[in-house]
């Protein structure tokens, strides 16, 4: 058992973000979305819904769309991560881009942000995944205000989120918010602790779909 435990705190979101994939695949593409999704997950249709609402009522397509990481942003203690790539449709054509939240608890690595947009130019999934972690200097100069205790969102049956929200690693060195207008249009963005202060490593702006 112990041997089991070490083994999976071993496991990189990288490796969570393959096996969430491969299993999609497997046992299904909305049966994976079920099993890795966080109990507060959000999705976007394109307004904010908890992913296991939604999740519920969805049966899975006879094939699955199949999809990457090419990049992957990372705390500094390694259990919250922002993953993002390709994704191609059933038939196999790169056709958009998904964007991970992913935080590591005693259940493993689960989702608890997924988002996504299809583009006019895709690229398909690049050999090697570029892996940016954050800094684990300095972090005594890290604002008061990130280094507050983060609550959990509280998911109400019926209920669905509010048009925004937010979070940040355990130990404050990524954070990250999201917030949907009325209209579908959606905004993530990230910054990761440097040592001095938050870069912004993600900044994504995805339109409105069209009627």
């Amino acid at each position: 058992m112990l041997e089991l435990l070490i083994a999976a705190a071993s496991l990189t979101a990288v490796d969570a973000e393959r096996a969430f994939a491969r299993d999609a695949r497997r046992i299904g593409q909305w049966s994976a979305f079920r099993k890795y999704a966080d109990e507060t997950a959000v999705m976007f249709t394109p307004q904010a819904i908890w992913a296991h609402e939604f999740l519920a009522t969805q049966k899975d397509p006879p094939k699955s769309i199949s999809w990457g990481p090419s990049h992957s942003w990372t705390s500094c203690d390694g259990r919250t991560a922002i993953n993002r790539g390709p994704w191609a449709n059933a038939a196999g054509k790169w056709s958009g881009h998904f964007t991970t939240v992913w935080v590591r608890g005693q259940a493993g690595w689960q989702w608890t942000y997924d988002g996504g947009d299809t583009l006019v130019e895709p690229k398909p999934l690049p050999k090697r995944v570029e892996v940016r972690r954050a800094s684990c200097a300095g972090r005594e100069k890290i604002p008061a205000q990130y280094r507050e205790e983060v609550k959990p969102i509280a998911r109400i049956a019926g209920k669905p989120p509010a048009d925004a929200g937010q979070g940040r690693s355990a130990d404050a060195t990524l954070i990250y918010e999201w917030r949907v207008a009325a209209t579908g249009e959606r905004r993530f963005e990230a910054k990761m602790w440097d040592g001095r202060d938050y870069r912004t490593v993600l900044d994504q702006h995805i339109a409105a779909p069209k009627e």
